[in-house]
């Protein structure tokens, strides 16, 4: 008899960074990002039962995501918020102050997306890159943990006294952190609470938590893991495949070329992944069970989408979990329908709650 599953966390996504649709690759100014908007499907996602809520950052797109999550962090009842921060673009003494404060202003439900990123137009190779965001990480850490800083690294020289303030645990809160090359998955030992991943094959996920693992223990660490997808839930399976294929109906391939390309990680190994996972699909998109390559056509990063009934959707999801996954981002288009669709179909029917 298998043993039962820890709880996990399940996450909805807010699109602030203007990735929202009823037709991929076809602008709809109803869903771009605005605080109305976002502020709406965060808001959704509260009352729906969500643990987590991601706020996705990015310069070219969208709006701010500090200034969103200080202004939700009011209006939110009980749901986390997941805060993504470009460290490339932070001071780190700063942004410990940011990140503190709206914990403060949350009662302690925050938690924190390290994307490594550049300053806007910057270029920086992959190593320091990633080795720069492995000292902001510590720095963070430190501060947010309460402690005073001595701190002589390669990217920043700091030192401080003790912060006066901190969050309301006193802790640092849990870094999220994602990254598929050499460079990121070592940065992601050093530093991170919890790894993400983009969706893959089952080999290929039970490959990466084992490698990260090892690499974690190296560092006399350890690691959690999240799973960020799309989603595509309905009643029946042909109905789920029918509103995915409905997605594309209105693709253009070179509009979908044009946006992949544009993306500001088009270039990392992340993307190269998902674009394997494409080419690798049978001509219905699927590259194994339930697993629908489909939606990275029309966007760069995250490119596949679970898909399926309940129950399909509920057993795949499992198995994730089966193999150490301990906290889901999902996301649908449209976001607010999509998380009510999810909300209604498949949430009840999982143990989960926030990471402790």
């Amino acid at each position: 008899m298998n043993a039962p599953l820890p709880p996990c966390e399940v996450s909805w996504f807010s699109a602030l960074c203007d990735d929202d649709y009823e037709f991929l690759g076809q602008p709809d100014p109803m869903l771009q990002s605005s605080w109305e908007h976002c502020r709406d499907i965060v808001l959704q996602a509260d009352s729906a039962g969500f643990d987590n809520i991601l706020l996705p950052s990015g310069y070219a797109l969208g709006i701010d995501t500090t200034a969103f999550a200080a202004a939700i962090a009011g209006l939110v009842k009980r749901i986390r918020l997941l805060m993504a921060v470009r460290v490339g673009e932070s001071w780190p003494p700063q942004l410990a102050r940011q990140i503190a404060t709206i914990d403060q202003m949350l009662g302690g439900r925050l938690a924190i997306n390290i994307i490594s990123s550049e300053m806007p137009g910057e270029t920086l190779a992959s190593g320091p890159r990633y080795a720069r965001t492995v000292e902001a990480m510590h720095i963070l850490r430190e501060l947010l943990d309460g402690r005073s800083l001595d701190h002589q690294g390669e990217f920043w020289k700091l030192k401080l006294d003790p912060p006066r303030l901190t969050t309301v645990s006193g802790r640092s809160p849990q870094f999220y952190f994602g990254g598929l090359s050499e460079d990121a998955r070592e940065a992601a030992a050093k530093g991170a609470d919890v790894y993400l991943m983009w969706p893959d094959t089952m080999p290929a996920v039970r490959e990466i938590i084992a490698d990260l693992r090892a690499r974690a223990a190296r560092e006399g660490r350890t690691l959690r893991f999240g799973y960020r997808a799309h989603v595509v839930v309905r009643e029946t399976e042909e109905e789920a495949r029918i509103a995915a294929d409905r997605l594309l109906s209105k693709l253009d391939d070179e509009i979908g070329r044009a946006i992949r390309a544009r993306s500001l990680d088009s270039q990392s190994a992340g993307v190269a992944r998902q674009a394997q996972l494409r080419e690798a699909a049978g001509g219905d998109g699927f590259v194994e069970d339930n697993l629908w390559t489909g939606i990275g056509r029309a966007r760069s990063g995250c490119g596949a989408a679970i898909v399926g009934n309940p129950d399909q959707v509920l057993a795949k999801l499992n198995a994730y979990r089966a193999e150490g996954i301990e906290a889901f981002i999902l996301s649908g288009y449209p976001h607010a329908a999509e998380a009510d669709l999810f909300a209604r179909h498949v949430l009840p029917k999982l143990d989960h709650g926030p990471l402790g």
